[in-house]
Parts: structure tokens; sequence; C-alpha cells
């Protein structure tokens, strides 16, 4: 979807930051003292593609889109465009016992990034997702550098803690819908996708 971060005053908590693959090593969960459960978690890959930043920037900034073939999206419409490079959008998201809504702000800027951030809803206190498109390499024109990143905070920890169940799995097949929906439009990748980091 990519994205100011939203400030409240609450009780202190432990953030962590975590890094995870998106296609299915998740290493152990860190532990947390008193109790307290982590409620922010931040996640970046970087990844070879066999697609240029073109058409990766036209699969992930056509957001209206999202609800065709991202598995957690049960809806996404864009509500006011703005020129020239950002438009807002209202977004559905459901995934176990979560269901709810959120409004984001989505600038963007051909071929090389597209930034979401989540400016209301009950579920996140901040939700940014960034993905940028770098160029590819030398030898395979039709080629490109994704950078990713996500960024999160639920409001509860009600929330936080169904996190722990099933968002990692989420964030694991999130890349993946994307680059499926490219072979759609654009056929298959020039060579296989490799994580660079």
């Amino acid at each position: 979807m990519g994205w100011h971060i939203i400030f409240r005053q609450r009780p202190i908590s432990i953030v962590s930051i975590s890094h995870r693959t998106l296609f299915g090593i998740t290493p152990p969960q860190p532990s947390f003292p008193f109790g307290l459960q982590n409620k922010t978690q931040q996640y970046a890959e970087q990844r070879l593609l066999g697609y240029t930043a073109v058409e990766m920037y036209e699969v992930v900034v056509d957001v209206q889109r999202y609800r065709e073939f991202v598995p957690w999206c049960i809806r996404s419409d864009i509500v006011k465009p703005t020129f020239p490079h950002s438009f807002k959008a209202h977004m559905e998201i459901g995934f176990q016992l979560v269901k709810e809504q959120y409004n984001a702000q989505v600038t963007h800027q051909k071929p090389t990034i597209v930034k979401s951030v989540c400016t209301d809803g009950r579920l996140f206190n901040h939700l940014i997702t960034e993905w940028k498109f770098l160029p590819g390499i030398e030898k395979e024109p039709r080629s490109c550098i994704l950078d990713f990143h996500v960024s999160f905070e639920f409001r509860s920890i009600l929330h936080a803690k169904l996190a722990h169940m099933f968002f990692d799995e989420v964030v694991r097949q999130m890349v993946s819908a994307f680059l499926k929906r490219a072979e759609k439009l654009y056929g298959p990748a020039s060579m296989p996708s490799k994580r660079l980091r």
C-alpha cells in the first residue's frame, strides 16, 4: 500500500524493532519485562525483482484494486484525489478476529516511491508503509530493487496480542501478493526474486 507517525500519551510500553523475512522465516518473539506487551513493530526488506520499477510502481499505486489481490484487504477506495502526487484512500481490512476501517494519505512519485500513512482509525496508532523502487542490474534491463518498509502500532493491547497470532503471516503474504499481481499484469518475471537483506 506506503506512509507521518501519530503520537498520543499513554502508559509506558516496550518498543521493539524486528526484522522478518516475508517468505517464511520468523525469528523467536522477544520477551518483555513485567509482562508488558510489545505494540510497535517494524519490518524491512530489500529484494531484487524481475520487473521494472515502472511495472512495480503501477501495481503498488493502484490502491483501488487492492481488494482484488491483497489477501487481508476487504475494501479500497480512492476518496479524494489531490494534485499532483497524492490522494486519500479509504481502506477496510480484516484478518482473524479483527475487521477495521481507516483512511490513509498516499503520496507517490513515478516510478520511485509509494508511501501510505494512516491518518485515522481505531485499529492503529500509526501505520506507515513505504515502497521504494531502485534501479536493478545492468545485465537485466527488466529488473529493479524493491526497498520495502512497514511500521505499525496497534491502539489496544488486545490487538497487539492478536498480532502475534496472525500478523506475521499477513506480512509474509503481502509482497508475494504484489508480485503475483505483477505477473498477472505483465507476465513472468525476467528472473527469480532474490532477497538482498
